[in-house]
């Protein structure tokens, strides 16, 4: 795998770890480490041997915003945990940008569900297959 890690912004890094504490913890990850300091660089994952999901506020001091067009994608293992965590997702506070189902073509089997978090940064959930 080329990913290490992957980052998204916040405003308020407080609230950012309390949404992503718990939706990391509901696929199965976990806090890795936070870094010290006014960023709060903080790293999730299920080891620093795989891809991880970093969450931060913006390096140059400025105002985090998403990017049109990015969006970070989150592989779980079947449909249903993709129903639960788009559900978790939205109880954690993230606005929904597509609910579960089959995406086109179907013959591909893409299974996916859509959230932004409370920052405005754009998550996929899905499930191939």
């Amino acid at each position: 795998m080329m990913i290490g890690y992957v980052t998204v912004g916040t405003n308020d890094h407080a609230r950012a770890l309390a949404f992503y504490d718990a939706l990391i913890g509901e696929i199965g990850g976990r806090r890795l480490s936070t870094l010290p300091g006014e960023r709060g660089f903080t790293l999730y994952g299920t080891g620093f041997d795989a891809p991880m999901l970093a969450v931060t506020r913006p390096y140059d001091g400025g105002t985090a915003d998403t990017g049109n067009g990015g969006m970070v994608a989150l592989v779980l293992e079947s449909r249903d945990r993709v129903d639960a965590v788009h559900a978790r997702a939205l109880a954690l506070g993230a606005s929904d940008e597509g609910a579960p189902g089959l995406r086109a073509p179907e013959s591909m089997g893409f299974y996916g569900a859509y959230v932004r978090d409370p920052d405005g940064n754009k998550l996929c959930f899905y499930k191939i297959g």
